[in-house]
């Protein structure tokens, strides 16, 4: 039975346009974030170490930040999360 419901469930499903799009704003935004983290670690390469370190560890999580609200639009629809 529990199969049935499934597949009915598979069936109703329609693809949404969201899922590429938010794979092409992800390849965007990487090549955009990688020529802005470029030119800040070329600037960071004439620091001391113990400042360089920190430089890179933040730009390495950065571009992880907007990547929480595309995810939640491509798979819901919606910039926020449900209350």
């Amino acid at each position: 039975m529990a199969k049935l419901r499934a597949a009915a469930y598979v069936a109703t499903m329609k693809p949404s346009s969201r899922k590429p799009a938010g794979v092409l704003l992800i390849v965007a935004g990487l090549l955009i974030y990688a020529g802005i983290a470029a030119r800040l670690v070329a600037a960071a390469g004439t620091l001391p170490w113990y400042v360089a370190v920190p430089v890179y560890a933040v730009l390495g999580a950065a571009w992880l930040l907007p990547m929480k609200p595309l995810l939640q639009w491509m798979e819901t629809g919606t910039w926020r999360a449900p209350r």
